[in-house]
């Protein structure tokens, strides 16, 4: 049986010269007033400087498209050359760009009697792929277009074929493809397919009236067509390309518009996105390493359209009215600065080998490393009597118990208690042919499941690793905590009073000469050291220590009583 492989890149991607961003500028008719900008040729125009209004300022773009070309000319010139690279597998991308009002969704859009870009863009498409099938060697590719609608409201991304109010992620795969996971995609075999989904579709965009414009646009749309290509027979070739016609919100001055409430957060989000496409088409001419695409959901979508690998095509709408004259201004201004991008489209094709295709589903119950044995081609049902044998089938080998291969040691006690019963219930199984589905998987299944056990045990061990520190913490913190003192429970404390003696009169003894008064000394009266209870102290002399102990002159009263006198 041929292995399964992935699907690889066959061929390196074909890398083209690079291309530069085709800028082209659509004048709309001037409604009242004198112009303000008019067009000397196919590829150049003018605008007034309104620093000083006798000078002007020139422009040069690719082409130049007056107040009275057509739907048609601007489609067969700025946009239909870039249609052939759709089945080569290149990226293509139209983007309409301008101020309010200026004819943005006339451009794109159209009407029944003038359609725009993306209805000719639409039929143009089909009708490509079916000459392709039809053509010398075109019955060796199946073709497959189809198509997705979407918005960009308030930095919101919204399906515009099944309209809901959840907000779809932008993503990007391995290849840095762009893509959004669940966007509604619809295939499209004619074009009666794409006008049945898409004019539905395009009533559910949001739009308001201003005071410039009845129906102004409050969001991008962007509509995401996808030409695939296919090889039938080997090796299986497929080439895919997208094809984005993107309709931005025209920028507004809230001071002639007029707007409020709602009106001024939905006009704040549209200017803010161009900001940061400014600043993208900036960074991508300064060579800048970071690109601020992540800033703004428009251009994280147009990642492939300014700077990736698609051939852009941008339509600068400008009105020339003297009252749009600053927003034509701005809008040349970052027309001329987009022309300098450098895109760099490339082909990439996928390979599928024979092998690549699904393998038929096993046997449930047979296990990874059975082995059928082979049958004898000479051998038939009908040759074998009944009272043949069939030869016994080989018995799988007994796999290896899941617990010879973990730690048990390193494992809860609980934990291999179960495992060891489950061990011991897949024996008792074992002879009636049934195997228990966890112990009998592939090996793969089985190296995840002992990752996934590995892991767990890690995780477990954090936790207990950090239940522990929290538990030394708390701790910690009791013991440095006081204690409080519980008054009922601690001893009294023994109270130290004092013993007042009763003053006695002390005679002087007999043959002992009384202290002349006015002389200095100190009278010490000696008690008995029984009644004391303590060593007596030693009488000093007349005159020793009264400085120091600041002892004053004794009277009579004093020495009537046996009270020294205290300075």
């Amino acid at each position: 049986m041929p292995s399964q492989q992935r699907p690889s890149l066959a061929e390196p991607r074909r890398a083209r010269p690079p291309a530069h961003v085709r800028v082209c500028v659509r004048l709309r008719p001037c409604s009242q007033g004198d112009p303000c900008i008019r067009g000397l040729d196919s590829r150049s125009l003018e605008i007034i400087n309104w620093r000083n209004k006798l000078e002007t300022m020139q422009y040069q773009f690719d082409t130049i498209y007056g107040d009275q070309a057509t739907q048609q000319d601007i489609y067969s010139g700025s946009v239909q050359p870039v249609l052939c690279h759709l089945l080569e597998g290149q990226n293509a991308s139209v983007l309409a760009y301008g101020p309010t009002g200026a004819g943005k969704t006339h451009t794109m859009l159209g009407s029944p009697e003038q359609p725009g870009v993306i209805p000719r863009a639409l039929r143009d498409v089909l009708q490509m792929t079916r000459e392709a099938s039809c053509s010398p060697g075109g019955e060796e590719w199946d073709y497959s277009v189809s198509m997705s609608y979407l918005e960009i409201y308030q930095e919101k991304v919204l399906d515009l074929l099944e309209p809901s109010q959840q907000d779809l992620l932008i993503r990007e795969d391995r290849d840095r493809n762009i893509l959004i996971p669940g966007l509604t995609e619809r295939e499209l075999g004619g074009f009666r397919d794409f006008e049945r989904h898409f004019l539905p579709a395009s009533r559910n965009r949001t739009v308001a009236s201003t005071q410039l414009n009845d129906r102004s646009s409050r969001s991008h749309a962007v509509l995401v067509v996808r030409v695939a290509r296919s090889q039938r027979a080997p090796p299986h070739r497929r080439r895919v390309a997208k094809l984005c016609l993107i309709d931005l919100a025209g920028s507004e001055d809230n001071r002639r518009t007029g707007n409020r409430g709602l009106r001024l957060k939905e006009s704040g989000a549209i200017n803010a996105s161009r900001h940061v496409l400014s600043k993208v088409v900036d960074a991508l001419n300064q060579g800048l390493p970071r690109v601020p695409y992540r800033d703004s959901k428009l251009t994280r979508l147009l990642q492939d359209s300014l700077g990736g690998s698609a051939h852009s095509v941008i339509i600068a709408n400008v009105a020339p009215e003297q009252h749009f004259y600053f927003d034509t201004l701005s809008t040349l201004n970052f027309a001329a600065k987009s022309k300098q991008v450098v895109n760099r489209p490339f082909t990439q094709e996928t390979l599928q080998t024979p092998g690549a295709r699904k393998r038929p589903p096993k046997d449930p119950g047979a296990g990874p490393r059975a082995k059928r044995p082979p049958e004898d081609p000479g051998a038939s049902s009908e040759d074998a009597g009944p009272g043949a044998k069939s030869p016994p089938e080989e018995e799988p080998p007994e796999a290896e118990p899941l617990s010879s291969l973990l730690p048990l040691e390193q494992l809860d006690p609980r934990l291999v208690q179960r495992l060891l019963g489950l061990e011991q219930l897949e024996k008792q199984q074992g002879g009636a042919g049934r195997r228990l589905p966890l112990l009998s998987t592939p090996r793969r299944e089985r190296v995840a499941l002992l990752h996934q056990l590995e892991e767990t045990r890690c995780e477990l061990q954090k936790l207990k690793e950090r239940q522990k520190e929290l538990e030394a913490m708390a701790l910690l913190d009791k013991a440095c905590q006081p204690k409080p003192l519980d008054h009922s429970k601690a001893p009294a404390r023994a109270r130290k009073q004092a013993v007042v003696l009763p003053l006695q009169q002390v005679q002087t003894p007999v043959g002992q000469q009384a202290m002349p008064s006015g002389a200095e000394g100190i009278l010490v009266v000696q008690r008995n050291q029984c009644q004391a209870g303590h060593r007596p102290r030693l009488p000093m002399a007349p005159g020793v220590g009264s400085a120091r102990l600041g002892i004053g002159p004794v009277s009579p009263w004093h020495r009537a009583w046996g009270v020294p006198g205290w300075a």
